[in-house]
């Protein structure tokens, strides 16, 4: 396997990337940019909003549900008009950063301490017309979530615990249960980011300062397979393409000096890999 630049961003903090099927078209996020991204038959488009955007979903009913610093909306597209959905109580420093929709059509999203210094985030879940409900709490940087083909588990990211956690996953209730450790990632591969799963039940980890994107076993553990990426900072990835095999990829530019971005001058920008698996879809918000 081997990336492919698919665009040349150079954006401060791509994340977020989401698959919408139904339009084949690659949705991302400029946090710092405070951009939503759309990439369609090669071309790509983007709205500016007022604050920072951490993540974003397409909604069944079309449009997109978006969390931004500490609130989440839905909106059109290309005319976003935001309607707000929730709110959520947090620290002034903090933001919402990762999130995505899980199975049932709720919309998981994380906040942290935009410093990246305290432990102050958590991990809500927001369903149309029912208040927030915090699922985790504790969290440095809330990142990536996965969930296996079945639907059963539920993995997660907290970055700077170098982990990927696995949790029973109740999809008629949203509840969490079960914790437990299911990959640890050495210290040499660079920071866990974000992450997507295959339907072999496979997890893909975007390894931020590590240039590349790893594909682990969680029910042991092992790393299988690793794609270079060029891009010193890779942020998070999907599946998508019309038989949702090419890998998405996300990076940023944010932090690095003048060395680093002549040494990795494609930092920032959006690519994709043509692997030899399926990943899983990219759920849609049901509100």
């Amino acid at each position: 396997m081997q990336a492919e630049l698919l665009l040349d961003a150079r954006a401060a903090l791509g994340e977020g990337p989401a698959w919408d099927a139904k339009t084949q078209t690659l949705y991302w996020v400029d946090i710092r940019g405070k951009r939503i991204h759309a990439w369609q038959d090669g071309r790509d488009e983007s709205i500016l909003l007022d604050e920072t955007v951490g993540c974003i979903a397409p909604r069944r009913d079309g449009g997109l549900v978006a969390a931004l610093r500490a609130s989440v909306v839905t909106l059109g597209w290309p005319a976003p008009q935001p309607e707000a959905l929730a709110r959520v109580e947090e620290p002034a420093s903090n933001r919402f950063n990762d999130g995505k929709c899980d199975p049932a059509g709720r919309f998981l999203a994380g906040t942290m301490d935009a410093n990246e210094k305290n432990a102050s985030g958590h991990l809500y879940s927001f369903e149309s017309g029912k208040p927030p409900r915090k699922l985790l709490d504790g969290l440095r940087i809330s990142n990536g979530l996965a969930w296996s083909p079945d639907h059963k588990i539920f993995y997660y990211i907290d970055t700077p615990t170098r982990q990927v956690r696995a949790f029973d996953y109740d999809l008629d209730t949203g509840e969490l249960s079960n914790p437990r450790i299911a990959v640890e990632i050495p210290e040499a591969l660079g920071w866990p980011d974000g992450m997507t799963s295959d339907m072999e039940g496979r997890l893909w980890i975007a390894l931020w300062g590590g240039s590349k994107i790893a594909r682990w076993n969680p029910l042991n553990g092992r790393l299988e397979a690793q794609v270079a990426i060029p891009s010193l900072h890779t942020s998070s990835c999907v599946f998508g393409g019309a038989r949702r095999d090419i890998l998405y990829v996300t990076s940023a530019r944010v932090g690095m000096g003048k060395s680093a971005l002549e040494k990795y001058p494609l930092s920032g920008g959006v690519f994709q890999i043509q692997t030899q698996t399926q990943g899983t879809p990219t759920f849609e918000f049901a509100g």
